[in-house]
């Protein structure tokens, strides 16, 4: 079987279109189709995007925020000399956990010369009341001499008159009951005297007991201070106190920062204000983390001025060159406590918030309420101190402790 060709005339090749498969297509329809496939993705992707903030809640939301949390000082409130160190930068403590010790024995010499007075003020009130009991035998013997003195002066004034003594004996006599009653006087002084040192008071209330007291409690609160514990928990940072070191009081040999109560201050345009609210639901993501952890938290409240009005060099626009510039003001946001612990976040790190601004209810202006942070017990010596000083007193008034 011959194959029968096709006869090209004048007209060229050109004229005459290949035969192509019918499946198949050209390059250009291929493009053609793939554009406007891209193309309607686009469109769908921001007609799904316009319903989606269309439906979600109204919000605010900046990336001009950072974290924020107290950095808790741990300073020396005496001096003395680091004699060990028991945390470092980075490590996390708990709170009353020893951080620094200090040289004791200059402070625990102070409470010893402290308790040493205190006994010697016990003995001396106990040296007063005797005095007292003294002073009433001294009155007793001084009223016996008056009252003889005085028989003697009566007995030879008789005598006198009959010419039986002279006048020289009657005058002796006469200096004698003086005398006595001088002495009368005297002894009764000496017993007002004795009496007002303890009048109205026991050993345990007498004033100068208890000034003796009173120093004997500060030389223990000044031994206590030998030992510095963690104020809270956190993690140590800033620590500038080395082995050896004689430090003064005041001093700061460290930082501890509670890392499961920070914040974060968001400083929104002043154009976002008009809807924030205090209590207002915010969710959180940071640079640590990206936005596959997501914290949540609410508005704590709104600053009291912009980031200008508190800086140490306030713009002076009445100087005549004048630009308006759009502020910021910090909101502070609370984080949820359960979240931190599991993911915590550093003090100064970068985060995005975003507010939902759709409950307007609450206020403006957060309601007083102290600082985080909780309490410190004061070193006051506790119980075992009051045990010692008690101690002390019976030992130096003869009682049995």
């Amino acid at each position: 079987m011959t194959e029968k060709t096709l006869t090209v005339g004048t007209a060229g090749p050109n004229l005459v279109p290949e035969l192509k498969h019918p499946g198949e297509r050209t390059a250009p329809q291929t493009r053609r189709r793939l554009f406007m496939a891209l193309g309607l993705f686009a469109v769908l992707a921001a007609l799904a995007y316009l319903v989606t903030r269309w439906l979600a809640p109204p919000s605010e939301e900046t990336d001009d925020a950072y974290v924020g949390g107290n950095i808790v000082a741990v300073t020396a409130r005496e001096a003395g000399t680091v004699l060990a160190l028991h945390a470092d930068n980075t490590q996390r403590v708990l709170r009353g956990q020893p951080l620094i010790e200090l040289d004791p024995a200059i402070a625990n010499v102070q409470l010893d010369a402290a308790e040493a007075a205190l006994g010697r003020e016990v003995r001396a009130v106990r040296v007063n009341a005797a005095q007292v009991d003294a002073s009433g035998a001294e009155i007793a013997q001084a009223a016996a001499d008056l009252s003889k003195a005085q028989n003697d002066y009566t007995r030879r004034k008789a005598a006198a008159a009959a010419g039986a003594i002279s006048g020289e004996d009657l005058s002796h006599a006469a200096d004698a009951v003086t005398t006595s009653r001088a002495a009368l006087d005297l002894a009764r002084a000496r017993q007002a005297q004795a009496t007002s040192t303890i009048a109205g008071t026991t050993i345990e209330t007498n004033p100068q007991v208890l000034g003796a007291i009173a120093e004997v409690r500060r030389a223990a609160i000044d031994a206590s201070y030998m030992q510095i514990v963690a104020p809270l928990s956190g993690v140590v940072a800033q620590r500038t106190v080395q082995l050896g070191q004689k430090v003064a009081a005041g001093t700061p040999l460290m930082a501890v920062v509670p890392l499961d109560s920070v914040w974060v201050d968001a400083n929104f345009r002043e154009t976002q204000l008009a809807d924030l609210r205090v209590g207002q639901p915010a969710t959180i993501t940071s640079d640590v983390y990206g936005g596959k952890v997501v914290f949540h938290g609410h508005v704590a409240g709104l600053g009291a001025g912009s980031g200008n009005a508190f800086s140490l060099l306030p713009p002076q626009n009445a100087t005549g060159n004048w630009i308006k510039i759009v502020q910021r003001v910090p909101v502070r946001i609370a984080l949820d406590p359960a979240e931190l612990e599991k993911t915590p976040l550093r003090v100064g790190v970068s985060v995005d918030v975003e507010v939902e601004t759709a409950d307007r209810s609450g206020p403006f202006v957060a309601n007083s309420a102290p600082p985080a942070g909780g309490e410190v017990a004061s070193l006051d010596g506790g119980p075992q101190l009051e045990d010692r000083i008690r101690k002390i007193i019976a030992e130096n008034a003869g009682r049995n402790p």
